[in-house]
């Protein structure tokens, strides 16, 4: 479910509402085909906890309804699953993704600092502190032809600006000009599914480290 969602998230960067619906459906029906019918209804039940935690990120614009639904999903058909003995709540696959979202911010200073041996003037034009331009420097870079992206940079009084605000998942559009300052425009459910892949496989990561496990 996760990994072709994800493919389909990066191929139409949209996914429609009925995807999870079929899955969590498919999920609810095989619990009743469970010999412990009680004991997974709890254990689903509890991992649910996290729905209306990320039906409130959806609704901030963190992250689009497609991520949202997805662990709401998983939830319902995986709950809490490791094959580890580590240590797994609720929010496991979200806490793992929130750190697998470093990687993003790698690649950009990775690619700015590159830009800049280059000898390319990534910030030409630009009136901004130091910290702006360091802070634009891990949420984008000047893509000379931007796809899938966030503009983070505008135009005031004839002047190029900085705009680090947050944008809205759902509701911002892509930015489609040439040279401009964005932020990738990055398919949450990658991460969501490599979150999933370690919570399997060694639990959460928070936690471990937490409890010292």
């Amino acid at each position: 479910m996760l990994i072709a969602g994800s493919i389909i998230d990066i191929w139409k960067r949209e996914i429609h509402d009925y995807y999870w619906v079929g899955f969590g459906v498919t999920g609810l029906l095989l619990v009743f085909m469970s010999q412990d019918i009680y004991s997974d209804l709890l254990k689903m039940g509890f991992a649910l906890i996290v729905a209306p935690f990320v039906i409130l990120v959806w609704r901030i614009g963190l992250f689009g309804g497609a991520d949202a639904f997805a662990l709401i999903a998983l939830a319902v058909i995986a709950p809490m699953a490791t094959l580890s003995e580590s240590p797994v709540s609720p929010f496991t696959t979200l806490s793992n993704a929130a750190i697998l979202f470093v990687i993003p911010f790698i690649i950009n200073i990775s690619r700015n600092i590159i830009a800049q041996t280059r000898g390319e003037n990534i910030f030409d034009g630009f009136d901004e502190s130091k910290f702006k331009k360091i802070v634009a420097s891990l949420m984008g870079y000047k893509a000379k032809n931007p796809k899938f992206c966030f503009a983070i940079e505008k135009k005031e009084n004839g002047k190029k600006r900085l705009d680090l605000t947050i944008h809205h998942a759902e509701n911002q559009e892509f930015c489609t000009t040439p040279n401009t300052w964005i932020t990738p425009g990055i398919p949450y459910l990658l991460l969501i599914t490599g979150g999933f892949i370690i919570q399997l496989f060694y639990g959460d990561i928070i936690l471990s480290k937490f409890l010292g496990m």
